[in-house]
């Protein structure tokens, strides 16, 4: 189900510019953004379709990288999400249909398959899903603000915690912080 307005070796070619060269990770990654994009019907996504497309990627890793330079989608203009589970994985979303694909890279064989021909159902799991999105969660300009009672940090678009009639960013409500603060 490939696109025919996406030619695979440019695509790759493309990633591989942009990520620094071309690895199995942006190979794997350009087919499952070719796949994700035909299957939800986004066929210009960083011209006539860039406002129609939110992608989530699972993996901080090469893939995302070749999404990134396909899609044009980032986090910084909140298109993309990037939720790292440690998968090779990721979900289109076509936001004005509301159509939902996931795509997980499935577990490697003996060998590496050639991505440019192999079937999509020997390289990936593909699921149509649905994606409950807030407002605060779409792309565009901050919906909300509110300060941490503990940390004094502003928090963005609703993802405060409130706790005891109080607002806390993730990290002092779970206290699950990824840095630690020096004496």
């Amino acid at each position: 189900m490939e696109s025919p307005y996406l030619d695979y070796q440019t695509l790759v070619e493309e990633a591989g510019r942009h990520h620094g060269d071309i690895c199995h990770g942006i190979r794997l990654g350009t087919r499952m953004t070719m796949s994700g994009l035909a299957r939800i019907g986004i066929f210009d996504p960083k011209g006539q379709d860039k406002k129609k497309l939110l992608v989530f990627a699972e993996i901080d890793r090469c893939p995302t990288d070749a999404i990134t330079a396909i899609t044009g989608c980032r986090p910084g203009k909140r298109s993309m999400k990037v939720r790292d589970y440690g998968k090779m994985a990721a979900t289109f979303i076509n936001l004005e249909t509301g159509r939902a694909v996931r795509i997980a890279a499935k577990a490697k064989g003996a060998s590496d398959p050639d991505y440019a021909v192999a079937p999509e159902d020997e390289l990936f799991i593909i699921r149509e899903v649905t994606v409950p999105l807030k407002p605060e969660d779409l792309p565009g300009k901050s919906l909300s603000r509110t300060v941490c009672a503990i940390c004094g940090e502003e928090i963005l678009d609703g993802r405060e915690v409130r706790g005891n009639g109080r607002d806390l960013c993730v990290p002092c409500a779970a206290g699950e912080q990824y840095y630690q603060y020096l004496p």
